[in-house]
């Protein structure tokens, strides 16, 4: 067992490193945006960010890329290099297109996107523009995510970590430069941000791009469409992808809910889900290793090191978030006011008592994730998809129209509800986990 957490540990912390990178990206621009331009700036970065990376992370993020990392790493756990990149490339062919039908549409529809997500009239002007801006680097960042699902079907997670390294270091250095103005540059505020985002982006497809010739086959968009290998990454990725927006859209249609009740309630709810995202972060950095570790397994026949792997990618998850469950609750009001300008006291107020409730929820979220990601490299992507479908759609939902929607309660309802979904979701995973993995007992137990 030391030994495979070992192996886990070098290939998780570059993909957890990586995902923290990535949410910084988000924690930087509200940090910044905040300091320069108050709950307004907060509201119109933070909508539209949710509503781009909701979409985003549904058909690349934890769709596509998810299914070319299952089906890359199987085969070169059967030592068939050929085959793995027959799926990387049709993989990049298919996701090229969403990904740029995506850029057009959050081009486009910009406007009429945040006015039917009910964005008060200056965060609308303010969002517009920034989603604008953004959509060119979400082009970008969809191409970088499915280069990364590559890598890591390849035990690679050190490339990707690269990449969102470079992102973060330009992201952040032009926010400072183009959010305030600094050394000459023009203040730009909620514009800066979005240029800075796009930018990174830009360069962090590049650098995995150019990095590609280091990967054991050859990655290339001219050979013909085979449509059976098109068929095995659609038949993975839209149960995967269906997963993340059982919960992503719920989330979305929550943060909708949460405008309806001000721009004070939605700045500290989205400033709470920007610190947690920190945490979850690692959470998912884990489920993702934990695909290609046990894709690997499943690829060689070895069921008992595929069950070594999940075990020990849960213990290491829920450790990691644990220690962040305490950092929320011994630090709230701390990291809420790294957030927002110190006059805003309604608004740290009000996060610290939500980062409180959040707290809470961490570890059985950890537990959620990994087990999803667990039952992924299995092949298994619809069973994940299934169990939170019903706790998204049919517990998390449901309270939250009453509570939220119809009857305007508080914003620490919204923290609440999700803590309890959480919990949920994380039992009736544990039990299905069980129940899936007892066919593989006589193997495990030789």
């Amino acid at each position: 067992m030391l030994k495979q957490l070992k192996e886990i540990i070098s290939l998780a912390i570059p993909a957890v490193a990586e995902m923290i990178l990535y949410m910084l990206i988000w924690v930087f621009d509200t940090l910044m945006v905040g300091k320069a331009g108050g709950q307004i700036g907060v509201s119109a970065v933070g909508l539209s960010s949710e509503i781009m990376y909701t979409f985003i992370n549904i058909l690349i993020g934890m769709g596509l890329a998810i299914s070319i990392t299952s089906l890359v790493a199987r085969s070169m756990g059967e030592n068939n290099s050929k085959k793995a990149q027959e799926f990387a490339n049709q993989g990049i062919k298919l996701g090229l297109f969403i990904a740029f039908f995506m850029f057009l549409i959050f081009f486009i529809f910009s406007k009429t996107i945040l006015k039917s997500a009910g964005a008060e009239v200056e965060v609308l002007n303010l969002g517009k523009k920034y989603m604008r801006i953004c959509s060119v680097g979400m082009f970008f960042n969809m191409c970088s995510n499915l280069l990364s699902g590559v890598y890591r079907g390849c035990k690679d997670t050190k490339t990707p970590l690269l990449g969102a390294f470079i992102l973060n270091v330009i992201n952040i250095s032009f926010d400072y430069l183009l959010i305030f103005g600094k050394f000459g540059f023009p203040k730009l505020g909620v514009e800066g941000a979005a240029y800075a985002t796009t930018l990174g982006n830009i360069f962090c497809f590049l650098i995995l791009l150019y990095k590609s010739r280091k990967l054991p086959f050859k990655l290339s968009l001219k050979n013909k469409i085979n449509f059976k290998e098109i068929k095995d990454l659609i038949n993975l990725a839209v149960p995967s992808g269906l997963q993340e927006g059982a919960f992503s859209i719920v989330r979305l249609l929550g943060a909708l809910m949460v405008m309806r009740l001000g721009s004070l309630a939605f700045s500290a709810n989205q400033i709470v889900i920007t610190i947690e995202s920190i945490s979850f972060m690692p959470g998912w950095g884990f489920a993702i290793s934990s695909v290609a570790l046990v894709g690997h397994s499943m690829g060689e026949k070895n069921y008992k090191k595929a069950e070594e792997y999940a075990k020990g990618s849960l213990l290491l998850a829920s450790l990691v978030m644990g220690f962040f469950s305490i950092v929320f609750l011994v630090f709230p009001h701390h990291l809420v006011g790294l957030f927002i300008k110190k006059s805003e006291v309604d608004v740290i107020r009000l996060g610290t008592i939500c980062l409180m409730i959040g707290a809470i929820q961490q570890v059985p979220m950890a537990i959620s994730m990994v087990l999803g990601g667990v039952l992924k490299g299995y092949g298994d992507s619809k069973l994940p998809f299934k169990i939170t479908l019903f706790t998204n759609w049919g517990i998390r939902l449901p309270l939250m129209i009453y509570f939220i929607y119809l009857n305007k309660m508080p914003i620490t309802y919204f923290w609440v509800i999700t803590t309890i979904q959480w919990s949920l979701e994380c039992i009736i995973l544990i039990i299905f986990y069980k129940r899936k993995t007892s066919k593989f007992k006589k193997y495990i137990e030789v």
